[in-house]
Parts: structure tokens; C-alpha cells; sequence
């Protein structure tokens, strides 16, 4: 049998108490880095079901900000009803925050160039040829505010973007 040093009994102990702060400040960083992930793909996730929902209706005006498939598109995305009468899926996210907008593709350079409301652009209303692309995102940001315990963090700015093919006439 081997006998302990006295002085080194309460080593573990005193390691331990050491260490332990420094992992659960890490395990609350990871935490908090997974709700603002969690965040970002819910929004793309609303993103793409406002550009899916407006890109396949008949008849929406995209040159008109309120064109009421436009708005019952962004109420769709957000609430999950086609009159916003739900709460929305992201806390403080408002039909005004989210924006749509067209885009065609320049074949010559292949960049995406976004559509003028004209008759030679894509306003379909007065004869114009339909979009190549809708795009849905939030130009001003969504505000994320991290919750450190012990430190205030400024808030930062998430903004996804979505692009997908229009489907609609």
C-alpha cells in the first residue's frame, strides 16, 4: 500500500476549482453561439418561404410595396398565417424589417442585376418581362444582443439573404 503525501491531498480539489469556472464560461459560450445560429437559420428559413410563397403566386406586383400577395407573402413567412393574426416565429421580427426584390441575370457578365419597375424592366403589371430571380432579405439587419452573465455585449446584425429561381407568370 502506498501512502498519500499530505500536502498533495487537496491538489485535485484546489485544480478543480480552478478549472471549473473556465468550462462553464465555455459551455455557456457554445450555448449562446448555438442560439445565434439557431437564429440566423430561422430566418433563412423565413427568408426562403417568402421567396418561395411571392415567386409562385399569379399576378404579384413586385414594383408595388404593397401589393397585397407581396404582403401576405411576408405575413405567411413570419406567422405562418396569410393575415399576420399569429405570433411570429422570431421574437420582435415585423412584416416591415423584410424586403423583396427581383433580379435578372446578365448572361454577358453573369452577374445578378437587380430589375428597374419599368415596361423594358420587370414590372409584369404593364408589360415588362418576368423576373430571373426573387430575392428575399432583411436590409437592415436583424439585432442580435449575445447574453454573456457578468458582460454587456453591443448587439450585431444578423442578415441572411435568399435567392431562388421565380416560379410565377
Amino acid at each position: 500500500m502506498t501512502r498519500r503525501n499530505p500536502k498533495q491531498a487537496g491538489g485535485a480539489l484546489l485544480e478543480t476549482a480552478m478549472i471549473a469556472p473556465v468550462l462553464l464560461l465555455l459551455l455557456l459560450g457554445m450555448v449562446e453561439l448555438a442560439r445565434i445560429a439557431y437564429t440566423y437559420h430561422t430566418l433563412q428559413k423565413i427568408l426562403y418561404t417568402l421567396a418561395r410563397y411571392s415567386g409562385t403566386q399569379q399576378g404579384v406586383n413586385f414594383c408595388d410595396d404593397t401589393d397585397s400577395t407581396v404582403i401576405a407573402a411576408k405575413n405567411f413567412a413570419i406567422t405562418g398565417t396569410l393575415d399576420g393574426s399569429a405570433d411570429p416565429l422570431v421574437r420582435g421580427l415585423a412584416v416591415d424589417l423584410l424586403r423583396v426584390r427581383v433580379e435578372r441575370l446578365d448572361a454577358a457578365s453573369g452577374s445578378f442585376g437587380e430589375c428597374d419597375c419599368s415596361i423594358t424592366g420587370c414590372d409584369t403589371t404593364n408589360g415588362g418581362r418576368a423576373p430571373d430571380f426573387i430575392v428575399a432579405d432583411i436590409p437592415e439587419g436583424y439585432a442580435v444582443r449575445p447574453v454573456f452573465y457578468g458582460l454587456t455585449v453591443d448587439p450585431f446584425l444578423l442578415r441572411p439573404r435568399v435567392r431562388i429561381p421565380y416560379g410565377g407568370t
